[in-house]
This record gives C-alpha cells, structure tokens and sequence, in this order.
C-alpha cells in the first residue's frame, strides 16, 4: 500500500487546526474577562461596605499598638527578620513611589472614565501632591526635632577606659558611654561610627500607615462607581487589583516590622502621625475645602461626576 500526499486535504488540516486553536483562544479571554469581572466586582463590594471604609483605620491602629506583642512568637531566624531582605530593599524604601503611581494610576483612569476630561482627571490627582507633600513635612521636621533631642556617643573599649574617664560615663542599655563633642546629627553620628540616643519616631511605620489609610481611601469608591452602570475595561480592573494587592503588601510589612523590629513606642508615634496626616488631608484639611480648579474634594466626588456624566463609557 502506498501513501500518497495530498497538499489540498493538508491545507484543510492547517485550516482546520487554526480554527480549533482560535476558538480555544476565545473561549480562555472569555473564562479569563468572567474570572477578572467576578473577582474585581467581588473585591471592590467588600471595600466599598460601610464596615470597611468606617472601621479600617481603627483596624489599623489595633495592628499598630498591639502587634509588637507578635514579637513573642515569631523566630529570629525567618527571613523576615533580616533587614536585607528582597521585600524591604524593594518596597519599604519605595513605599511611597510604589503608592504613587499604581493609586495615582487608578484614580486618573477612574476619573477620565467618568468625566472623558484630561484635565478633570489630573486635578484628581492633587489629593496625592498633597499627600506627598505633608510626607516630605513631616520627614524633615521628625529629623529635626531627632536632631535636637539626641546625643551622638562613642562606646568604651575596656573596662580600662572606665577609670580613666568616671566622670565622663552614662549608664546605657549598651554599657558605659563617652559623650562626644556635639556633632552634626543623627546622619553625620551614624555615618562616624558611633551611636546617637535619643527620641525616635519610626518612619517605616509612619510612611506605610499613611499609604495604607490612602489607598483604602482612594479604591474604595471603585464598587459605588460600577453600581452607577459605568462600563470598566479590563485595564482599570487590573491596576485596581494591584491596588489591592499593593495594600495587603503594605499590612504584610507592617506586620512584619511590628514583629521582627519592635521598637516602642516609636512605632506606636509613627502610625498616630500616619493617621493624623490621613485625618487632616481627608477629613480636617484639603480634601474638605471648597470644591476649587485645584481641589475637587474627597474621593466620593467621582460619585457626583458619575452621575453627571452618565451614558458615558470607558
């Protein structure tokens, strides 16, 4: 028996072949636009309830004063304990670049989704300037005050040195010191060597509160918005479930801090500074201003131009 080839019967074969793979293609986006559509619809109903957006920053604050105690259980050798690890190097010296532009990118499609206004939806982004700004504040005035409040010190070799100076020691937890000339501060003190005592209020803390309390903020009217009948793309699905991840990452690191690093009550000041800055922009400051070309309010304005502008898709 003989086998011949027929380039007409493999050419069907290709072309049925291709018209197999093309649905299967169809079929996944379809699976894969349901899952994204039931996931997000579902993520974002459970941050717009009134017991979230009422209750997180108290949820928050209890994480903050008790979770030093965690301390109790963890172990010293995970690699949460280590202040090299890939998560601290990547995220908590970038925590406020990170919030910056997946929140900055979520409220910008959001509002241009609603209001289909440039401009409309840059001025949006003024709460995150504001925010910013209040951040860079508050660093230079606790690096001031650290500055003011503290003593740069210099640790004893031997016990030989003790008799030597009696007169120039400080009882420490760390043992006998010798208190130096006064120096430049804290950076110039631990850039020397030495040791600086003094008040300490922990950025960490206080930068990845007020993140948190922000992002909760700002994603939070996602659900409310979609209720309204606005048609989301996929895109704005997607950065709104970075959102979400970026701010279970951000209580992920807390805990972590809290647990692995505790420092009180320098960690407890921190989150209370955290929570008066998210208080004093949303609440108490810019967000309650009158409605201006630079100030539209808090995030729940979007409602307002949702209605506004319905029959207006994105």
């Amino acid at each position: 028996m003989q086998w011949k080839f027929c380039p007409q019967q493999t050419k069907m074969d290709l072309c049925g072949l291709k018209e197999i793979l093309y649905k299967i293609h169809n079929s996944v986006n379809k699976l894969l636009q349901w899952a994204l559509e039931q996931f997000t619809d579902l993520t974002a109903g459970l941050l717009a309830h009134f017991l979230f957006r009422q209750h997180f920053h108290f949820l928050l604050s209890v994480l903050v004063v008790f979770g030093p105690a965690l301390s109790l259980w963890v172990s010293k050798y995970s690699i949460f304990g280590n202040k090299d690890h890939y998560l601290y190097r990547l995220f908590l010296q970038s925590c406020w670049g990170w919030t910056c532009v997946l929140c900055g990118s979520f409220i910008f499609l959001l509002s241009y989704c609603i209001s289909n206004s440039f401009i409309h939806s840059v001025r949006h982004l003024s709460r995150l300037l504001v925010a910013g700004t209040l951040w860079t504040l508050f660093r230079r005035l606790l690096s001031f005050l650290v500055d003011a409040s503290g003593s740069c010190f210099e640790p004893l070799q031997g016990p030989t040195e003790v008799h030597r100076n009696p007169g120039a020691l400080l009882d420490s937890d760390t043992g006998p010191l010798l208190l130096l000339r006064e120096e430049k501060g804290k950076a110039a003190c631990l850039k020397a060597g030495l040791q600086w005592q003094g008040c300490e209020v922990s950025d960490d803390i206080l930068i990845l509160s007020l993140c948190c309390l922000i992002l909760a903020e700002e994603i939070a009217v996602f659900g409310p918005c979609m209720a309204l009948g606005k048609t989301v793309g996929g895109s704005l699905r997607i950065i709104f479930l970075l959102c979400v991840l970026l701010l279970g990452l951000w209580i992920f690191l807390i805990l972590c801090l809290l647990a692995h690093f505790p420092l009180f009550p320098s960690q407890l000041v921190g989150g209370a500074l955290g929570y008066l800055g998210w208080k004093g922009l949303y609440y108490k400051g810019w967000c309650v201003l009158k409605p201006g070309w630079c100030c539209l309010g808090k995030p729940k304005a979007l409602l307002s131009d949702s209605i506004c502008n319905m029959g207006h898709g994105c």
